[in-house]
């Protein structure tokens, strides 16, 4: 009797254990890993509040007092500079990753902002002209026609050749974040090894991975010789193809 007993309390421990084991396999191998950086990723790099406070100041300097700071921000809401991250996996926590303004995007978000500012620019020309009796039109086109023949130019194209930057170069974004090389992906610390004249230069950055979005903080102590200190955490949501 004894000896059934005892026979029967091994049994339900093997089966025990045999089940347990099955589970924590299962889990390991088949449950997802928020953990696991890798992915293709997208940024929106928010440009509006430079561009407002940019072209804000630039209006003040030309006495152009008559628009306000959050008239500007709301003329420049929806600008934004697309950043494209890809972190492929060759081993367990690590890979190689490739980060890239996309030059198109840059270049859209630029005509943007200064399309807003020469809105801004005609509504405070057309003040000029009433205040000065002017009695024409005061339409959109009338006002472009005037500024095309005062400057020889479209009003966008000529804010761009003499107005404020409103947006950083493309050259410094470039800068900070574009490059190529490996990563490692460890306790929640991201580390891209970038491939840059033929010498590797180490950037670290905490991270988090909430299924479709991927949050990177600001560097951690890491050396980053030739790039941007990044303030503010980078939200990179996973590109529609690989969105679940």
């Amino acid at each position: 009797m004894g000896k059934m007993i005892k026979n029967t309390i091994f049994t339900l421990l093997f089966l025990t254990l045999s089940v347990s084991t099955a589970v924590l396999a299962y889990l390991h191998f088949s449950a997802p890993d928020y953990e696991d950086p890798s992915g293709e990723w997208v940024a929106s790099l928010n440009m509006a509040e430079q561009a407002a406070v940019v072209a804000y100041s630039w209006l003040q300097d030309i006495e152009a007092v008559s628009v306000s700071l959050e008239e500007m921000e709301s003329c420049m809401q929806g600008l934004t500079i697309q950043v494209n991250l890809t972190l492929e996996p060759t081993a367990r926590s690590e890979g190689t990753f490739r980060c890239i303004v996309l030059p198109e995007s840059y270049d859209a978000c630029q005509q943007a902002a200064y399309e807003a500012l020469a809105r801004a620019f005609q509504k405070l020309l057309a003040e000029r002209l009433r205040m000065a009796g002017y009695t024409g039109s005061m339409e959109q086109e009338a006002l472009e026609a005037l500024a095309t023949e005062s400057f020889g130019m479209p009003t966008v194209s000529y804010l761009m050749s003499c107005g404020p930057a409103l947006l950083p170069p493309l050259e410094d974004l470039q800068i900070q974040y574009d490059g190529s090389g490996v990563y490692e992906a460890t306790g929640g610390v991201l580390v891209r090894y970038f491939e840059r004249d033929s010498a590797a230069t180490a950037r670290e950055q905490h991270y988090i991975r909430e299924d479709s979005r991927l949050i990177l903080f600001e560097e951690t102590g890491s050396s980053t010789s030739g790039l941007i200190s990044n303030h503010f955490p980078m939200v990179y949501k996973l590109t529609p193809q690989q969105n679940p």
